[in-house]
Parts: C-alpha cells; sequence; structure tokens
C-alpha cells in the first residue's frame, strides 16, 4: 500500500514538474510601450530595453489596438485587455530567459 501512495507521489511530482520549469512569468510594472510584430505576437519594453514577448492565443492585435493590462505580474495562460477584450497568453518569453 505504501509503496503504492510512493509510486503515485513520485508520477505526480515528475508530471507537474516540467509545466512549472516550462511556464515563464514576468513583472509588466514597468512596461512603457509595446511594438506589434503580427497580430499574435506582442514585445513589450520599458523604455528601449525589452521586457517580455507574449504570444495570444484567442486575439488579434494591431498596432492601433488599445492594450491593458489586468495585473503586473503575469505568467503563461493569464489575460489582459486588447480593445476591451480578454485575450489569453499562450505563450510569454521573458528577456532574461530568451531571445525575440
Amino acid at each position: 500500500m505504501k509503496e503504492n501512495i510512493l509510486i503515485l507521489v513520485c508520477l505526480g511530482i515528475l508530471l507537474v514538474l516540467p509545466n512549472l520549469a516550462s511556464s515563464d512569468c514576468t513583472d509588466f510594472g514597468r512596461v512603457t510601450g509595446w511594438v506589434v510584430q503580427d497580430d499574435k505576437n506582442i514585445i513589450f519594453y520599458a523604455r528601449n530595453s525589452p521586457v517580455a514577448k507574449v504570444v495570444l492565443q484567442d486575439c488579434k492585435v494591431n498596432v492601433s489596438s488599445n492594450i491593458r493590462f489586468l495585473k503586473t505580474y503575469m505568467c503563461d495562460g493569464d489575460r489582459l485587455l486588447i480593445d476591451g477584450e480578454e485575450c489569453t497568453i499562450m505563450e510569454l518569453t521573458s528577456a532574461s530567459t530568451g531571445s525575440f
């Protein structure tokens, strides 16, 4: 019985840890501007330094879109407002962890 519980705990840890390592989070409180790369990709800047790149899941964005944050610290799966519509972040890459 104890072996089965131990096996289940180990499997649970192995399934959860890759998800924690692959999700990226960053503080958007210092963002001063952004550049729209295409209808799904946005790069956010703090002055002239990139902060993060965001890939949207279910919305489209253009250069004239109005972008608002629902909170300052965001991760993959969080949402932001684009032209008044809530949009899910499919992928977030922090400038400190990746190049874009």
